[in-house]
């Protein structure tokens, strides 16, 4: 076995990167004598602040990174979608870091840390009490209706993924949340929601950081989501979280077991495991596509979820 050093190297998406942070704080615990490296090839902002992994990251491109430390490291890049029990549904995406990092086989895991500063906090707050007073209701919920896989092709929103809302039941459940929350949508399309059919102001953010929409996060009362970054953010803040499922399976991608995370499933008995980062699967994807088109009944069973899993962990 090398005695070398190892460095990590952590691609993907920010909720990927979140679940990667368990596992590499496994290693840190097991290896306490080790120089290990974590090296972003899609960003440091979930590590940044981090009692034991802040000073071990770097950017894929800070200067001089390759000649002044990997040269003399293992390199080292875990794959959690090509893991036996990942695709088989056996573990989560945060387990299967740990299998690929740490070796120890499916193990409970801790929630990720993620520090926020106090200055991140405090926007978060100033920007939701705007909207409480610009909206005048007292409940504040975060929801995402999209995953990084949507595509908007003239006024048409798609996502050949299966893990996003569609627009039309985007704005009904926005409508019927109006009833009783200040609603706030995380999303970077440019989407106007009154011309759309939202029948009151709703708060879009626009080109927001996500350490910002972190502290927006840690500020609501809870979150309504699609499987996509927030509900990582929601987990690793232990905030109330609603998280609708499609195409994935919620053992792999979501916390079914986790008190306040209430996992409804589109797409039970129905979806196919599409193998990502393995092949390319067109049947998987075909049979997923617009496995999330919800009708009100289905529209209604959310926003209930809603309004239960407020009064169980957020009403006092």
């Amino acid at each position: 076995m090398s005695s070398r050093p190892k460095a990590f190297f952590i691609n993907g998406g920010a909720g990927r990167v979140i679940c990667a942070v368990p596992a590499l704080e496994k290693y840190a615990e097991e290896h306490p004598d080790e120089k290990f490296l974590i090296v972003c090839e899609g960003g440091t902002d979930f590590f940044k602040g981090h009692p034991k992994l802040h000073n071990r990251v770097y950017d894929n491109w800070h200067k001089n990174l390759f000649h002044d430390k990997l040269v003399d490291m293992d390199l080292v890049t875990p794959e959690p979608y090509r893991v036996w029990e990942y695709f088989n549904q056996k573990c989560s995406l945060s387990q299967a870091f740990d299998i690929e990092i740490n070796n120890k086989g499916v193990r409970d895991l801790g929630r990720p840390t993620l520090k926020l500063t106090q200055d991140e906090i405090t926007n978060g707050k100033v920007g939701v009490k705007d909207v409480i007073a610009k909206t005048g209701k007292a409940k504040t919920i975060v929801f995402q209706p999209f995953g990084r896989g949507v595509q908007m092709k003239g006024d048409v929103v798609t996502d050949p993924s299966g893990r996003s809302f569609e627009l039309g039941n985007v704005i009904s459940i926005i409508n019927k949340l109006q009833k009783e929350f200040s609603v706030i949508v995380m999303t970077e399309l440019p989407l106007n929601f009154q011309t759309l059919g939202c029948k009151e102001q709703v708060a879009t953010p626009s080109n927001l950081p996500i350490r910002q929409w972190a502290g927006i996060i840690k500020n609501v009362d809870m979150i309504l989501t699609c499987d996509s970054v927030s509900q990582h953010i929601a987990y690793a803040l232990n905030k109330p979280a609603v998280s609708v499922l499609g195409s994935t399976f919620p053992v792999n991608v979501s916390y079914p077991t986790c008190e306040n995370i209430r996992v409804l499933d589109m797409g039970e008995g129905a979806r196919i495991y599409s193998p990502i980062r393995i092949t390319a699967d067109e049947y998987a994807d075909m049979n997923n596509d617009g496995i999330m088109a919800m009708n009100e009944k289905i529209e209604n069973v959310i926003v209930d979820a809603v309004h239960e899993l407020y009064n169980n962990c957020v009403k006092q």
